[in-house]
């Protein structure tokens, strides 16, 4: 079925008024879809500012925008109204440097970063790989300090550091993240795995239920709960937290060093993890709260619901 004028006259005005778009599923604060984040993730590297537009709230964009261009996917880039192209193209683009330049931005450093493995992680990462012919451990790590290994074939533009006798791929913003971070394989309740330590990172302190309403009276501690909006549904914040998800870990992420933080979950599991890419950052005074708000409804307020 060919475009029809109206929704060509919209997708066009968008491209007028907007030197870069991406027409994705979701948007930049919650893609939709794994492309769309891989997407959005890679522009967000380089771009303080685009526009999206959510194609699951428009029939006519979603469809319409596939023929415009004559891509059969979604997302699609369009940067002063020419069609890039989708989440691998841009993948691709950014690890070459050809995105940089596109946005008239410098050349990515594509230095190898120091790494340090230790002698059980990588006993491990060699255990693990021993069958993966042809695949390279790849790590990326996000600008919140969260990191994820996996195995995938080596790309042209990768940045490969070698350490202790192994090769880690990066693309060139973990690369930088990377810097002197020590690869390691510990033990602990939730099991076995890779851990990642970056230089300068804290230590995260235990605090209890009891601790932390004391230091909320005190008004002398900031309290982050990082639950997602269901379990906020069936147990309400505490008066004073401040909510992850709706503030954005880079606003939060902005506070002085010295801010003492606190971060609760539902049992005390998830926000362990959040604290410690805080800690990572050079946060010095990080606290977990053991037991999160099952714990604060047993031993201090029986009347915040338990689920």
């Amino acid at each position: 079925m060919p475009l029809d004028s109206t929704t060509r006259e919209r997708i066009e005005t968008l491209l007028q008024e907007h030197p870069v778009v991406l027409f994705m599923k979701g948007d930049r604060q919650q893609p939709m879809c794994g492309f769309s984040m891989a997407a959005t993730n890679t522009l967000n590297e380089l771009l303080p500012d685009y526009h999206t537009v959510n194609v699951l709230e428009d029939a006519e964009i979603r469809q319409g925008i596939k023929e415009y261009g004559d891509w059969p996917t979604i997302p699609q880039l369009y940067v002063q109204g020419e069609l890039v192209g989708g989440a691998d193209i841009i993948q691709q683009m950014y690890a070459s440097g050809e995105l940089h330049t596109l946005f008239g931005l410098p050349a990515p450093d594509r230095t190898p970063p120091e790494i340090t493995i230790t002698d059980a992680a990588a006993e491990a990462i060699r255990d693990a790989t021993a069958n993966a012919e042809g695949a390279a451990l790849h790590l990326e790590v996000g600008p919140d300090h969260s990191a994820g290994f996996q195995l995938a074939p080596a790309g042209e533009h990768d940045i490969v550091a070698h350490a202790n006798g192994l090769e880690v791929h990066f693309d060139p913003a973990s690369a930088q993240r990377a810097r002197g971070i020590v690869i390691d394989w510990v033990t602990t309740v939730q099991g076995e795995g890779l851990s990642l330590t970056f230089p300068g990172a804290q230590t995260i302190k235990s605090m209890s239920v009891q601790e932390l309403q004391t230091r909320l009276a005190a008004s002398d501690i900031t309290l982050i709960d990082v639950r997602p909006a269901a379990g906020r549904a069936l147990a309400a914040p505490l008066a004073s937290a401040r909510i992850l998800d709706e503030e954005g870990y880079e606003n939060l992420a902005s506070l002085p060093k010295d801010t003492a933080l606190a971060f609760i979950c539902h049992s005390g599991a998830s926000s362990k993890g959040v604290a410690q890419r805080f800690a990572a950052h050079g946060f010095s005074q990080v606290y977990n709260v053991e037991g999160g708000m099952d714990a604060w409804s047993v031993g201090i307020d029986p009347g915040v619901p338990r689920y």
